[in-house]
């Protein structure tokens, strides 16, 4: 009797159990999943520098644990970036070499205290083949449009092979990064002719085939490239000209006491090489007190503070030094109206004592009002005649697309983005889902090494992805409420900055009182600001009707031994 009542209860659990529904009325159904369990998520990212390979790097782990795959698209037939495309004489970082390297891959040999372009990109390929990143790019594969799928919840990007227009293709991602940086796109001075000057070379596209040796050169702009450029092509030239819309302070770079007596670049010995190489600790104490001084930078651009007015009286007493208290050039070429740091100081060894050389350099303060077949006509109406003209003339730093990214409703980021950019501490942007820019508008440029800023948005952007694969997250865009807010305290506190003074910078578009696109605070305010992100700040959507879905079936990784921690932590001691 007692085992035929036994069958009977079984029988009976049973078709209970055949009875539990599986579908509610409002047609949600549970999922047979574990709690813990990661979805696959796919990632495309646009470009192969700094940014995209640091990216390569954090998220090789769960590519080999197969929850996350990775396409790169790089336009250059090489990696690198900028310091592929920038080529020009001189072209250096004005960084401590010894920092702008990835924590995750020292280098201890520099050969210079701030590094040549060549040496840099040299390093960026050896982080390439030494972590075998490379598989996850695609070289010479440009990038020409991206659509949101609002249904699907994913990106169709297209992508155009080489040269030829018509060879596309498309491809699709749960997430797009856009790691292209802002100096990317140079451009021609906005000066009628431009275009009759036959042997023109800008500094961001640079044509190593052109002698200069005993020319007559032209070199219009004297922001950083101009200011590396100039006398790194000095001692070839015949003759100099150089023309100057505004003044720009020209003095020491990032972390200068551990450079040369005057700030200038030092040359590391073999020695001091090798003892780095050897003795890994004491590296790291050495590049730990330099960083340091980077960091300690951040006060001299707050207005009034010590520090400016220090950086101020010594970057005055330097140019005058260098310009040989020359009256007539340090009135010009020295600021009055903005602090140091309002443009990006640069190192620029060599630049002033050049512009100073009377006898080979001459200046010329006058607005450009036309280029024609044999020179520049200035507004002064004097004709320069030259041979081979330089235009270090920067980037377009709009931070608006080339091409259609077009969000939610149809919204391309072109129209978006015509007036002014917008973003959520620097990396997203409201309607456009499911998309990141690393080192976007608002973002730290000023603060030091962007090497490590990246690394800091990429941790916060792996968060992101575990979020949305743990949680079954379809799509997350930032609320517009939190990109106002960011707007509205971003702006009052830059007024108390350098940033905030009447200079033309590419900070501020290029402009003298456009939109400081900078981050409003210091580098480690910023770090700290990216540390946790703040969920609530985002709007987020699920790929099932219920948030809690992906609690699945009731058990957890832990419960299926899938995984690795320790399935019985709540009762360790505290």
């Amino acid at each position: 009797m007692v085992i035929s009542a036994t069958q009977a209860l079984i029988d009976e659990i049973k078709a209970q159990a055949k009875a539990i529904p599986t579908t509610d009325a409002r047609g949600y159904s549970i999922e047979d999943k574990l709690l813990g369990s990661r979805r696959p998520i796919k990632v495309v990212c646009i470009g192969f520098g700094a940014s995209a390979i640091n990216i390569a790097h954090k998220l090789s782990p769960r590519i080999k644990e197969g929850n996350v795959s990775l396409q790169c698209y790089e336009k250059n037939p090489e990696i690198g970036g900028t310091w592929y495309e920038n080529t020009y004489p001189g072209c250096a970082c004005d960084i401590p070499a010894v920092n702008y390297t990835y924590s995750w891959h020292i280098k201890p040999d520099w050969t210079t205290y701030y590094a040549k372009s060549q040496e840099i990109l040299a390093y960026f390929k050896d982080v390439v083949a030494k972590h075998s990143l490379g598989e996850f790019c695609k070289l010479n594969h440009r990038v020409v449009g991206a659509w949101w799928n609002e249904d699907l919840g994913e990106w169709k990007i297209k992508v155009q092979r080489g040269d030829n227009v018509d060879d596309t293709f498309e491809d699709t991602a749960n997430i797009l990064i856009n790691a292209t940086g802002v100096l990317n796109h140079w451009k021609w001075p906005a000066v009628p002719g431009v275009e009759k000057f036959k042997t023109r070379l800008h500094t961001a596209a640079w044509d190593s085939s052109v002698d200069l040796t005993n020319k007559t050169v032209g070199v219009i702009g004297n922001g950083s490239s101009a200011v590396q450029v100039i006398p790194a092509i000095f001692p070839k030239v015949k003759k100099m000209k150089c023309f100057i819309r505004s003044s720009s302070w020209v003095t020491s770079g990032f972390a200068s006491k551990f450079a040369g007596e005057h700030g200038e670049n030092i040359t590391y010995t073999e020695e001091q090489k090798k003892h780095f190489a050897e003795h890994p600790k004491e590296y790291l104490e050495y590049r730990k007190a330099v960083e340091r001084e980077v960091n300690a930078n951040f006060a001299m651009m707050i207005k009034g503070t010590p520090q400016q007015i220090e950086a101020l009286e010594f970057a005055r007493l330097e140019m005058s030094r260098k310009l040989n208290e020359k009256e007539h050039l340090i009135d010009k070429m020295v600021p009055k109206e903005f602090a140091v740091g309002c443009r990006r100081p640069t190192p620029g060894n060599g630049y002033l004592e050049c512009i100073a050389d009377e006898e080979k350099c001459d200046v010329s303060f006058s607005s450009i009002t036309e280029i024609t077949e044999k020179g520049i006509i200035t507004a002064d109406g004097v004709e320069h005649d030259i041979d081979v003209l330089v235009c270090a003339t920067g980037f377009d730093v709009s931070f608006r697309p080339r091409y259609p990214i077009v969000g939610q409703g149809g919204l391309d980021m072109r129209d978006a983005f015509a007036e002014h950019a917008q973003t959520y501490l620097s990396m997203t942007t409201p309607n456009f889902p499911n998309y990141f820019m690393m080192l976007g508008p608002f973002g730290p440029y000023g603060h030091g090494s962007v090497i490590s800023s990246v690394e800091v948005i990429t941790r916060h952007i792996e968060k992101i992805i575990t979020k949305m694969q743990l949680e079954d997250v379809k799509s997350f865009a930032p609320k517009q409420a939190a990109v106002d807010d960011f707007k509205q305290h971003r702006e009052l506190y830059l007024k108390r900055t350098a940033w905030d003074s009447p200079c033309r910078s590419w900070f501020k578009g290029g402009k003298a009182d456009g939109p400081i696109m900078m981050w409003p605070g210091s580098r480690l305010h910023f770090f700290d600001a990216l540390e946790n992100p703040r969920w609530e700040d985002y709007d987020w959507s699920y790929r099932t009707m219920n948030r809690f879905g992906f609690w699945g079936n009731g058990f957890s990784t832990m419960d299926a031994g899938e995984d690795d921690r320790d399935s019985t932590w709540y009762i360790d001691e505290v």
